[in-house]
């Protein structure tokens, strides 16, 4: 099986999808049809026990811990003062237990970035909500905050879930339109932040927010830990930067081979009295080159999902093991692997996929998980990608 370029893969039966209709725990009693269809990217939602029983994913000194190391994204925010004589302060990691504030000392939070990536166990906090598109997933943070601690009233260009998971905290929610940041502030702060609702959450408890909504949560009743599914939402001009990108490292055009490749030429062009003028005859010339490119059946797919999946800067894997027989497979927790109609794309790589492997494939990027039956039955191409992703600590055989 080659990278982009091999054969098709042949077909087997899809995996079962979820039912999407059924009422769900998580959501308040709404299936995931209905809340995608009603407060999706739409209103907010709030959730009495969306996770009931849950715990930390981790103590307060393995994730002060956590914000020590060079390889975890971590922020330090502080308030000094309350109203018009509030003073913030912004401190990013590695963050040193010595230079954090007493734990008595209030109106401070410690937020790791990518707890999924760091923690394998906290990866279980995003499964139920694979509702929604894996290329959409950003990652899981988690907040620690001293009574009165927080980031301010602030509003998101992303939609995030707010799950409640130790101690309380105060959410004040607004849409506020016509929102106004402080200046000067090393945080956004809203400057004439109105809230409209108000709710204490409790351990268990969620709130969804969409985009644009103004939020300010605050701890209560002492510490509090909060984690937060955020989504990404890349701006146009990002995406079709990075795509470009993609595409220009892929270009080949096969009138470039041979002993005379397809080079401008300009039999028709006038002598001139403006030579530094571009000739326009030059720049349809580029132009029918960028269109070959975008034209290639596949092409902008594959450039798109390569850069979906890319991981994150801060992601390395370590080389694995040998991949053993009758055994399955599962996704390492920093591994991201989607899928189109024609490609699988795996950590920012990809591969042609039809037919019976894509099926396989895609088994394996919806469910994160192959078992040693659906494994056994997989062709030799699939097998020997499987066995690669293993040596290259993409993805383990299961326990």
């Amino acid at each position: 099986m080659n990278q982009s370029s091999g054969p098709s893969l042949r077909q087997h039966p899809d995996a079962a999808v979820p039912p999407l209709d059924q009422p769900a725990v998580l959501l308040g009693g709404l299936s995931p049809s209905e809340f995608m269809q009603q407060h999706w990217q739409r209103a907010p939602l709030l959730v009495r026990q969306a996770l009931p029983g849950i715990q930390p994913p981790l103590t307060r000194a393995d994730l002060f811990k956590l914000a020590e190391s060079e390889e975890v994204e971590s922020r330090l925010v502080t308030r000094r003062g309350r109203g018009a004589d509030e003073v913030w302060s912004l401190e990013r990691g590695p963050l040193a237990r010595r230079r954090l504030p007493a734990l008595k000392q209030p109106d401070w939070t410690v937020l790791v970035q990518g707890l999924d990536l760091h923690l394998p166990s906290a990866q279980g906090m995003l499964t139920p909500f694979r509702f929604i598109p894996q290329a959409r997933l950003d990652d899981l943070m988690i907040s620690w905050a001293a009574e009165g601690g927080g980031v301010g009233p602030h509003f998101d260009s992303y939609d995030v879930f707010l799950i409640q998971v130790q101690g309380q905290r105060r959410w004040r929610i607004g849409r506020m339109p016509d929102a106004r940041l402080r200046p000067d502030l090393p945080v956004k702060i809203i400057e004439n932040f109105q809230p409209e609702q108000e709710w204490v959450l409790s351990p268990g408890d969620m709130l969804y927010l969409p985009p644009g909504w103004a939020h300010d949560g605050d701890a209560v009743g002492g510490e509090c830990m909060t984690c937060s599914v955020g989504f990404r939402s890349p701006h146009r001009s990002e995406l079709a930067r990075e795509t470009l990108l993609r595409l220009a490292d892929a270009v080949e055009d096969a009138g470039d081979e041979g002993v005379r490749p397809v080079v401008y030429a300009d039999p028709d062009q006038p002598a001139t009295t403006e030579p530094g003028r571009i000739p326009a005859a030059l720049v349809r010339f580029a132009a029918d080159g960028l269109r070959r490119v975008l034209e290639e059946p596949g092409a902008l797919e594959r450039a798109l999902g390569e850069y979906m999946s890319e991981p994150k800067p801060t992601v390395s894997f370590a080389f694995g093991d040998p991949l053993p027989a009758n055994r399955g497979v599962v996704l390492d927790a920093r591994s991201c692997m989607l899928y189109d109609d024609h490609h699988v794309f795996m950590n920012g790589d990809s591969w042609h996929a039809a037919g019976d492997d894509a099926q396989v494939l895609r088994r394996l990027a919806d469910a994160r998980r192959l078992d040693a039956a659906t494994l056994a039955a997989a062709s030799s191409d699939v097998r020997g990608l499987l066995e690669q992703w293993c040596d290259d600590g993409w993805i383990h055989p299961l326990a």
